[in-house]
């Protein structure tokens, strides 16, 4: 299978390679796919991997991450072209986050969300947001004293959020579905706490386990 990621960060970066490492082919986008930081990243990830622009990226995947900032989405989707997102899982990473005076927060929230806006701007694909509430050093083999921190996605197709799941299974994450896109509005908020707890105890290596009884 062909899997894009649209962005160059690190939470890009870490997804890509790592999807590399499960055998599948992957195009990282960037709107300039011969940077240095790119380059070293094919090197890096090797195998399966490659480069190219934001739109031949997004015609190459058959399942696109979208690992942007806020701030870069919709452009880096239009830039993309919308045409090329057409029927495809689309596995949202993205937060809504903005300057506060007491660190980042949430510049979207209550009644919309990240994962929302985006399955408007591309209303035939399948989005499915994931990932976004713990830090890229915990998307893959997310365990901590012991424990497996739990995923939440949510999404509007039931066979995208299936096909999500085996992929982060397959890293070793435990997965809950929430339902619908709308839920994005509860798993960015949860990015923000996650965020917030951060900043107050100067400390990334923490994660969300949901404690039930079966």
């Amino acid at each position: 299978m062909k899997i894009s990621v649209l962005g160059t960060g690190q939470v890009g970066q870490l997804l890509g390679a790592s999807l590399v490492g499960l055998g599948y082919e992957v195009m990282m986008g960037s709107r300039d796919p011969h940077s240095s930081k790119v380059a070293e990243w094919v090197d890096h990830a090797a195998g399966g991997a490659t480069a190219g622009t934001l739109s031949e990226a997004a015609a190459f995947g058959q399942i696109i991450v979208l690992a942007t900032n806020w701030e870069g989405t919709a452009p880096a989707i239009e830039q993309a072209g919308p045409a090329n997102f057409a029927g495809k899982i689309v596995i949202d990473v993205t937060n809504p986050l903005k300057g506060g005076p007491n660190g980042p927060e949430l510049a979207i929230g209550f009644n919309d969300s990240a994962g929302e806006t985006i399955q408007r701007l591309l209303p035939t694909a399948k989005v499915v947001k994931a990932w976004n509430h713990v830090p890229a050093a915990l998307m893959v083999s997310p365990r901590l004293l012991g424990d497996t921190a739990d995923m939440f996605i949510c999404g509007n197709d039931a066979d995208a959020k299936q096909k999500v799941t085996v992929i982060m299974r397959a890293f070793g994450c435990p997965v809950i579905d929430l339902g619908g896109i709308e839920q994005a509005r509860l798993t960015e908020a949860l990015a923000a706490l996650w965020i917030r707890y951060m900043v107050i105890s100067s400390n990334w290596q923490h994660a969300f386990k949901l404690i039930r009884k079966d």
